[in-house]
Order: C-alpha cells, then structure tokens, then sequence
C-alpha cells in the first residue's frame, strides 16, 4: 500500500481524520480535465508520488494551469522538470516556486525532510555532467531522499573516485552519471553492494554519437547490479533511486 493512502487510513483510526473526510478524498475525481491535459489527480494515491509536470514543450500558461490543477487537488508539492529559465521567470510572477536552474527543474511547495533507509549517492564522471546529476539530485530531494554529490570524479583519475569510498560504501543506491565512455557506472558497480543506476549523457566527442556510445558500454556491463536509464534522463534515475531508498521503509510499514 502506497504511503499517501496509508497515511489516509491511520489519520482515521487516531482520529485525526474524520470518516467523512476519507470518503471524500477517496472519491475525488482521478482525473480533472483541462482541455489541453488531463491532470492526473490520484498519481500519488497509486504510486505514492504526484504526477510530475514535463516542462519542455508547454507554454508557462498551460504549466500554470496543470500546477493550480494539481494544487485543486490537494497536493503541497509539484515538481517541474525541463523548465526553461525565461518559462521559469514567468511561473514566478503567479506561484511560490523555487527555480533550480542547473536541474531545469521549478518546485512549488518547498523540500521535505528525508525519510528514506539511508543515502542517495549521485556520482558524474566529469564537470560537464553536472547539470544531468543535478536534474537526478533535485528530483530524489524533492522526494524525501538525502543526496550526496560526488562530482567528477571518473575514471580518468581513478585516486578521485577511491578518495569517496566510504561515501560509495554507505549508500543504499548510486546514480553514475557519465557520457565519453560511461565506464563510471562499472567501476562504482565494481566496488559498492548497493544498486547502481547507470545515466549516460550526451558529452563527449564525435564518436560518443550523442551518449549512444555510453549507453551502450552501461548496457553490457560487467559489474553486476547496474540498471540503465535513457541518455540525459536524470529525473528517471533520481525518480527510480528515490523508489528504492524508500523501499525498506515501505515493508517497514505493511
């Protein structure tokens, strides 16, 4: 049982919650229709997380109006991800929202206190990778996971990776993110007892064919216990590394 719903269901048994009120918010519509989206409203009733607005392609109006919908709906926290600075500036003037502009991401409601089993390590293989990680970092914070950053530190001077190793050892997931050749994801694969979540980026030179080349070297990974996610796609792997840290205290709580 997802902990939105679960949460629901204790607040009727201390009594903090009336029946009724339960009722109702069970029976709220699942979905509200705006003409341009159909705003998922019960997201996080099934998967334990809102629906995530995909800025990139929409008008800071159609942004604006999934957001109020999403906040009709009851929900204190909507992420933005892809958001363009000028969209951002825009959004800015009608709602509360901090803009991250490195992660391109806007997030009205503010940062939750962590609650997962332990900590998110997001790891890129060079400087040029940041804004992927970022993307990866905002998204995991935004869902109540602690992150730490381990910024480049690839393979290239391997003594820099080694020098986190108790970082890499203590943390209950890993996101290595890295273009050129992506052997970060192997090496960190290599040394920690925790998933690895592989993101191949874009950087490189021309035979990297746009982090084609990364993609496939994380994908016919040696290490075991590397997953891989789409080139430049750091709100997937921040989103899934948030789902695992988060999976113990989800038995926890069945």
């Amino acid at each position: 049982m997802n902990s939105k719903t679960k949460q629901l269901l204790e607040g009727v048994r201390d009594g903090s919650i009336s029946v009724e009120e339960a009722l109702l918010a069970l029976k709220k519509q699942p979905f509200e229709d705006i003409d341009y989206a159909k705003v998922d409203l019960h997201r996080g009733v099934r998967q334990g997380a809102a629906e995530v607005i995909y800025g990139a392609g929409k008008t800071p109006e159609q942004i604006l109006g999934i957001a109020r919908a999403m906040e009709r709906g009851g929900e204190a926290r909507v992420l933005i991800t892809r958001l363009s600075e000028e969209s951002a500036a825009e959004l800015k003037e009608e709602l509360t929202m901090r803009y991250y502009k490195e992660a391109r991401i806007g997030l009205i409601g503010g940062m939750p206190e962590p609650d997962g089993i332990g900590k998110v390590v997001i790891a890129t293989g060079g400087t040029s990778d940041i804004p992927v990680a970022e993307e990866a970092a905002v998204t995991a914070e935004a869902l109540g996971s602690e992150v730490v950053r381990l910024y480049d530190v690839g393979v290239a001077g391997l003594h820099r990776t080694l020098a986190h190793i108790d970082d890499v050892m203590g943390a209950s997931v890993i996101v290595a993110i890295a273009g050129m050749e992506g052997a970060l994801a192997s090496v960190l694969g290599g040394l920690a007892d925790c998933p690895v979540i592989a993101v191949p980026t874009s950087v490189g030179y021309g035979a990297s064919f746009g982090g084609l080349s990364a993609l496939l070297s994380m994908l016919n990974s040696c290490a075991s216990g590397v997953s891989v996610v789409n080139i430049d796609n750091g709100f997937g792997a921040g989103y899934l590394a948030n789902m695992i840290n988060h999976m113990d205290v989800k038995a926890r709580k069945e």
